[in-house]
């Protein structure tokens, strides 16, 4: 039975889908104005193996994210960068999923953006008025937190004492200091925005998440995940404006929020400045070796990043490897096989420690009991065959192949490939040889050369990478 610890009722809780079979899930994205880091990553990755888990339990995922790809931040970075606000954020979001497919990550069903969705956030923001649950002031529109009774319910807060620890008047044209904006005013004529009822301007943060989610998810669905930073005010707010607008309550069944990635004891941040973009990071450790890193710890626990503590997990991950290719070279070897029967207790073992990884997984998607587990196969296995007595006959061939497809399937349920550092290098490189020749071939195509650039891409075919020229580019795979 699985269970997950709910935010909202702050005790674990059986995960019982709102449709038998289906699972929605819905986590906050990226303000696509800078590349991302770690503490970004983070989540992203706990999020992409929680997906995976539920899937294998046979459910059917519909998983979505978004872009902030509009805001005062976004705007300053690109005065910054000297380029168009929707120039720099389409080169930040482009540069996030490639960052998700370097760390073997299956991206979104769909990534929102609040920029594509401006008319589904006016209509809601119209809802909110007419319901009285929001109100218009210099062309500025706010929610009032007042209006709506369980305002504070996820984060435990209490409104009064809320108000009461607030200066009176943090912004003139606001009822209350609480209250948030569901729409900004935008004066500047040079700036991007976009005409309303209620003036020239853009959407407020919180109102993007819960219209793109309400849009494609409905009314109620299952999983809301983000950083423990967001419970408040982002995740309260969305409750509460997502509530007050369908006026069905749940908004969503189970919150789930992943700690933070710290430095020297604070949270990895932009504004901070002490964070190491996925980039930087992906040029001194490879997918798994930052995949494993994350998932040897609870995904609700904070993480410190140090290089000694990466180093430190890396040592277990190598031991993961290491412990693969040696079953592979005994599977894939020409074994001669002795008669005797030589007894041992590995598959009982390796079985009674699958039991373990599903029991950890089970009670709140607990990947660091889980790691343990896998460790512990790679000993018990290590134990067998690298014993000095270690023979191979028939039975205990069929038991490693069966213990081999165990300890595959746990490790690909954390989306490691467990090929090592040197491979996934050769990997990487041999990637951007092909984008090389392709772009080429593209030259090629310019210059009105087809001769050259059909005979490149038959070249390649020969090789057993299938070119495809598709409306959104030239895409190749790999056939053999």
């Amino acid at each position: 039975m699985l269970k997950i610890y709910n935010t909202l009722s702050r005790e674990k809780e059986e995960f019982v889908p709102v449709e038998e079979g289906k699972v929605k899930m819905y986590v906050c994205g990226l303000t696509v104005q800078n590349y991302s880091h770690l503490g970004h990553m983070r989540g992203v990755i706990n999020y992409d193996v929680i997906r995976k888990y539920l899937e294998y339990k046979g459910y059917e995922v519909k998983y979505i994210s978004n872009f902030t790809d509009i805001n005062e931040k976004i705007i300053a970075r690109a005065e910054l960068e000297d380029m168009e606000p929707m120039a720099l954020a389409y080169k930040y979001s482009q540069a996030f999923l490639e960052d998700l497919e370097n760390l073997n990550i299956k991206k979104a069903d769909h990534y929102c953006k609040a920029t594509e969705n401006i008319d589904n956030i006016q209509e809601m923001v119209q809802t909110l008025i007419e319901k009285g649950y929001a109100y218009v002031t210099n062309g500025n529109v706010y929610f009032s937190v007042e209006e709506f009774a369980d305002y504070g319910k996820l984060s435990g807060r209490n409104l009064d004492e809320m108000i009461a620890g607030t200066r009176k008047k943090v912004e003139s044209d606001k009822k209350n200091p609480l209250d948030f904006a569901l729409w900004k005013k935008v004066d500047d004529p040079d700036v991007i925005a976009w005409d309303s009822p209620w003036g020239r301007g853009w959407p407020g943060w919180h109102i993007e998440c819960s219209a793109m989610s309400l849009d494609k998810l409905g009314n109620t669905f299952d999983i809301h995940g983000g950083g423990t930073d967001l419970i408040f005010p982002h995740h309260e707010n969305e409750i509460a404006q997502a509530e007050a607008y369908s006026g069905v309550k749940p908004f969503v069944k189970y919150w789930m929020h992943n700690g933070t990635v710290n430095m020297s004891g604070d949270k990895m941040s932009k504004s901070l400045g002490n964070f190491f973009t996925t980039r930087e990071l992906l040029e001194k450790y490879t997918a798994d070796q930052l995949r494993y890193f994350i998932l040897t710890k609870h995904y609700r626990s904070p993480i410190e990043y140090s290089e000694e503590e990466l180093a430190s997990t890396n040592k277990g991950l190598e031991k993961l490897t290491n412990t693969k290719k040696s079953l592979e070279n005994i599977l894939k070897s020409q074994n001669e096989f002795v008669e005797e029967e030589i007894e041992n207790d590995l598959l009982k073992n390796v079985k009674r420690k699958e039991e373990e990884f599903f029991a950890a997984m089970d009670d709140d998607f607990n990947t660091a009991l889980a790691s343990g587990a896998i460790n512990e196969i790679a000993t018990e296995i290590n134990k067998v065959i690298n014993d000095s007595n270690f023979k191979l006959n028939r039975k205990l061939f069929k038991d490693l192949q069966e213990v081999y497809d165990i300890y595959t399937k746990l490790t690909d349920l954390f989306n490691l490939t467990l090929e090592g550092k040197e491979q996934e290098v050769q990997s990487k490189k041999f990637a951007e040889l092909v984008e090389y020749i392709l772009s080429l071939r593209e030259e090629a195509r310019e210059n009105k050369n087809y001769e050259l650039a059909d005979k490149i891409r038959d070249d390649l075919a020969d090789m057993g990478i299938k070119v495809n020229d598709t409306p959104r580019g030239t895409e190749w795979e790999l056939t053999n």
